[in-house]
């Protein structure tokens, strides 16, 4: 029998074997891999081409929204289940758009962590029976989302700001030069109309792409 192979991707270690718990209870399914971050999930993922990725949305270096559409793009055959806390319609809505087939919260019975990996593994999507009808459909019919107006690369420069790296060290971690990672800190503030660094990391925290 051909197992469904799962990577787990969460910065709580306890958190992590929860989950890892919750899995065993199948005999047909096998966690090859877990991360701690993003890169470290990213990793995992091009290395073992995982039937599922359950990750959290708040993760180091790069968020869950990040992490999904890379895989997504990078692993197609990989579909990915958001683990979160944050009941939330914009964290919702920017996983949704950049490619999560599933979403459970952190909070909801183990059964619904089983029964949402069951239907990713046969590409199906799952969504918590904690999501209401109503926030979905208003996330269906909105083409607006939080941050919007940001690129992708752009985010990527804000979560590094808000999460207390200079220039230098987004350079590195991007793999930029300082002057890109100017450029670009320049264009969001200039874009969000902001004077303060203080005013971004609030924007950060706001607009989930980094945990309060």
């Amino acid at each position: 029998m051909q197992k469904t192979t799962i990577v787990v991707a969460d910065d709580h270690e306890l958190l992590r074997q929860g989950v890892r718990s919750i899995l065993a209870a199948k005999e047909d399914w096998r966690v090859v891999a877990e991360a701690a971050d993003g890169r470290e999930a990213l990793k995992a993922v091009l290395e073992h081409r995982p039937d599922v990725a359950i990750v959290d949305f708040f993760l180091p270096f790069m968020n869950g929204m990040e992490l999904t559409r890379t895989i997504r793009q990078e692993s197609p055959n990989t579909e990915v289940l958001v683990f979160t806390m944050m009941n939330d319609e914009s964290v919702i809505r920017d996983v949704l758009a950049a490619g999560a087939k599933g979403f459970v919260f952190k909070t909801d019975p183990g059964d619904q962590v089983i029964a949402a990996v069951q239907a990713l593994a046969r590409h199906k999507p799952y969504f918590s029976e904690s999501i209401s009808e109503t926030l979905l459909a208003k996330y269906l019919s909105s083409r607006d989302h939080a941050g919007g107006m940001l690129t992708d690369r752009e985010r990527e420069v804000v979560q590094h700001i808000a999460e207390g790296l200079i220039n230098k060290e987004i350079s590195a971690a991007l793999g930029i030069s300082v002057k890109t990672v100017e450029t670009h800190r320049a264009s969001v503030m200039h874009k969000l109309k902001f004077k303060t660094t203080a005013q971004l990391v609030r924007y950060a925290v706001r607009n989930h792409i980094v945990e309060a």
